[in-house]
């Protein structure tokens, strides 16, 4: 199980390998840990992940509460720290299923997984938050391809979620501002990926036009075109609109979602300059970033960028959001780009 970790003082770089105990668990990290287990079995040669798809599905399952919702925080006691979990919790918590629901390497993963998520579908409504519902969206996708006897409810959660979205677009955005908000957060490409993937499931052209003009804005914003670099919002002031964009805090979960974004964006419209957003972003990692430093390193991902410098620390997240970038690109560049059959004019 990751343990989440987190910086104490002058202590930070010597421990930053080693989990903080103290910290936990959550549900947040698990759902996409379940991702890159299915994935990394699903990798030539791929090691065992026995143990680790059993931890992490075993952790969803006591996780998840009777009305399908998840709690989020568990001590290293092994108690659970909250009544309920966060709405992003549940929708990751749904991502993750709906993988392994896909793509899990054992038949009796792919029926735990999808028994769960079934039962988590009740939740989706209540799922405030666009991200939340974005994440859940993503998982939806997944299972909405392996699971005919489920289409009727999931077609109809999935649109829920989807439909949140677009209209929020339809509220906010205006000539200069192609997005859903009046400010640009965090993990903003998977509110573009889920229209991009969900739209192409449910063959809805007013969610993939959507997706594809909030990716093409969000990029304007983050990539710099003279240096190929890309440069995430950071969580220290994020970027209001009519604002001035932060710089400070720039966070691993960005280059993430901006990868599989682009690499959705790719399949849908058969658009190969996509790959190449995505192969700047990944390079975020590797040193072509604003500190010119190496985040990936020893095993795992330092937490990002401040105006200090590199935040030392690496955190689950962090870890958890290079390795699914790494692997995104393995398989891209293993496998020719699948052009989806639908197909819209630009």
């Amino acid at each position: 199980m990751l343990a989440m970790t987190d910086d104490v003082g002058i202590l930070q770089h010597a421990t930053r390998d080693v989990p903080n105990r103290s910290c936990g668990y959550c549900t947040d990290d698990v759902g996409r840990a379940l991702i890159v287990a299915c994935d990394a079995a699903r990798q030539p040669g791929a090691p065992d992940v026995s143990r680790l798809g059993t931890t992490y599905l075993s952790y969803l399952h006591d996780a998840q509460m009777p009305d399908g919702w998840f709690h989020n925080f568990m001590g290293y006691d092994r108690r659970w720290q909250d009544r309920r979990g966060t709405p992003d919790a549940v929708g990751r918590a749904i991502w993750g299923l709906g993988y392994a629901e896909r793509y899990a390497p054992r038949e009796t993963w792919r029926l735990l997984a999808g028994a769960m998520r079934s039962r988590a579908l009740e939740a989706v409504p209540k799922l405030e938050y666009l991200r939340s519902n974005a994440y859940a969206a993503l998982g939806m996708v997944q299972a909405l391809a392996t699971r005919p006897d489920d289409e009727l409810v999931l077609r109809g959660r999935l649109d829920g979620s989807l439909a949140a979205i677009a209209d929020a677009f339809d509220q906010h955005a205006a000539p200069d501002w192609q997005w859903c908000e009046d400010i640009l957060t965090y993990d903003n490409a998977r509110l573009c990926e889920a229209l991009l993937r969900g739209g192409a499931a449910l063959a809805n052209e007013r969610y993939v036009s959507i997706g594809i003009a909030m990716l093409e804005f969000y990029t304007s914003v983050v990539i710099d075109p003279a240096e190929a670099m890309f440069v995430p919002i950071g969580n220290d002031g994020w970027y209001p609109r009519g604002g001035v964009r932060s710089r400070n805090g720039q966070q691993p979960l960005e280059a993430a979602s901006l990868i599989d974004a682009a690499f959705a964006a790719a399949d849908i419209t058969g658009d190969e300059s996509w790959v190449d957003v995505a192969e700047i972003a990944h390079q975020w990692f590797l040193g072509h970033n604003t500190g010119g430093v190496v985040l990936a390193r020893d095993g795992g991902c330092c937490d990002g960028l401040d105006d200090s410098g590199v935040n030392g620390n690496m955190g689950a997240e962090s870890t958890l959001c290079y390795l699914m970038s790494t692997i995104a690109l393995a398989r891209r560049s293993a496998t020719p780009a699948t052009v989806s059959t639908l197909r819209f004019a630009q």
